[in-house]
C-alpha cells in the first residue's frame, strides 16, 4: 500500500484529454481550510513538488495539482495518456481552458472551501494571465470564484530575453509547424543552490530540454502581453502575491516588479528573496520553508472570517492509481 502523501488519479479534462493529477489533503484530524490549484512550469511535472506541497497540508490547505497538457505523465505516459497527447503539444488557449477546468474540479471536490490559484515559472505567468483575461473570456466565472493568485518566479520575461526578431520568426514558424520541437535548454546550475536537486532535474526521465514552436511562442508572447495589455484586465477585487528571487537567471524579477507596479488593484504584494535562484521551492537553508510561509500567510490573510471549520472530504473523479515509478519528486524545475 502506498505511503505517498497524496492520491493520484487520471481525470478527463478539456478536449477529452486525460490528465494525471495529484491531490494532497491535511491529516485526518485537521480541517480543510482552503484548496490550492497548482500549475507547474515549463517541461516539468507535479512529481517534482512532492517535498513542497505537503508543507501546505500542515496548515489545513489541500493542493490539487495537474501535469499540464503536453508535459509530465499527461503528455508522455504511454499507457495512460490520451490519443494525440505528446510532449510539448500545448498552447496558451488550451492552458487557459485547462486551468478553468482545474479550478472547477477543485470547487466540486472541496465544496464550499475557498480556492486559490498558484503557479510556478511558466505556470506562474499562466495563472497571472488567467486572472487577467478580458471581459469576453469564457472563463470569467472561474476567475471570479478564486480568492487569490500566487505566482512564484513567473515567466513574464526571461532574464535574458530572446530578440524581437527571433520571437517574430518563432511565431510565424509556429503557424506552419506548431508542434515541432525545438531546443529549449536551461542550465541546471541556474535552478537552485542545491546541487542534488539540480542533478535530479538532469536525470528526470520526464523532463526534456525542448518545447514545441507553438508552446514556446505562446509562452513568450503572452508573457510580454502581461506587461503591455493584460494587466489592464486584472479584477479590482482579486488579491495577488508574486514571489521572486533576485538572482534568478531564468526569469526576470524586474519584470515581476514592473507587472505588480502596473496593477491598479490595491491588494497586491511582491516578495523578493535576496540572492534566490529560479526554484525557490528547492533552495536550501530554510528558503523553501520561507516561501511556503509567505504563501500560507497570504492565504490565511484572505480567508473569509466565517469559513466553516468542518472538514471537507475531497471527491476524486476517477480511479486512484498506484505510484508511477517515473512520477517521484525530482527536486528542481525548468521554466
Amino acid at each position: 500500500m502506498s505511503t505517498a502523501p497524496y492520491t493520484e488519479a487520471w481525470l478527463e479534462g478539456p478536449a477529452k484529454t486525460q490528465f494525471y493529477t495529484r491531490t494532497y489533503v491535511p491529516d485526518a484530524h485537521k480541517s480543510v481550510r482552503a484548496v490550492i490549484v497548482f500549475i507547474h512550469g515549463f517541461a516539468e511535472h507535479v512529481g517534482r513538488y512532492t517535498h513542497f506541497h505537503p508543507l501546505f497540508t500542515q496548515h489545513g490547505f489541500a493542493v490539487f495539482a495537474i501535469d499540464q497538457r503536453g508535459f509530465g505523465l499527461t503528455g508522455q505516459d504511454v499507457a495512460k495518456r490520451s490519443k494525440g497527447s505528446t510532449y510539448g503539444k500545448t498552447s496558451w488557449k488550451d492552458q487557459m481552458t485547462d486551468i478553468a477546468w482545474a479550478v472547477e474540479h477543485a470547487k466540486e471536490a472541496f465544496k464550499n472551501i475557498p480556492v486559490f490559484l498558484m503557479g510556478h515559472s511558466m505556470g506562474g505567468a499562466e495563472v497571472l494571465g488567467f486572472a487577467a483575461q478580458d471581459a469576453k473570456s469564457p472563463h470569467k466565472a472561474s476567475v471570479s470564484s478564486i480568492l487569490g493568485v500566487i505566482a512564484t518566479s513567473p515567466l513574464i520575461q526571461q532574464t535574458e530575453p530572446a530578440s524581437k526578431l527571433l520571437k517574430w520568426v518563432g511565431a510565424k514558424a509556429s503557424i506552419v509547424a506548431p508542434y515541432s520541437l525545438i531546443p529549449a535548454p536551461v542550465k541546471a546550475e541556474d535552478l537552485s543552490h542545491d546541487k542534488a536537486c539540480n542533478d535530479a532535474y538532469l536525470a528526470d526521465p520526464l523532463i526534456k530540454p525542448s518545447g514545441s514552436l507553438r508552446g514556446i511562442s505562446d509562452m513568450l508572447t503572452n508573457g510580454d502581453a502581461l506587461l503591455t495589455t493584460y494587466y489592464k484586465n486584472w479584477p479590482s477585487s482579486l488579491p495577488v502575491l508574486i514571489v521572486h528571487g533576485t538572482a534568478d537567471k531564468v526569469t526576470s524579477h524586474k519584470a515581476s516588479e514592473e507587472f505588480i507596479g502596473k496593477l491598479s488593484v490595491t491588494d497586491k504584494k511582491i516578495s523578493l528573496f535576496e540572492g534566490g535562484f529560479h526554484e525557490l521551492q528547492n533552495e536550501p537553508d530554510g528558503v523553501k520553508e520561507k516561501l511556503a510561509d509567505e504563501v500560507v500567510h497570504f492565504i490565511e490573510s484572505h480567508l473569509p472570517p466565517t469559513i466553516s471549520v468542518t472538514e471537507a472530504e475531497p471527491v476524486v473523479e476517477g480511479p486512484s492509481i498506484d505510484e508511477h515509478p517515473s512520477s517521484d519528486a525530482q527536486a528542481a524545475a525548468k521554466l
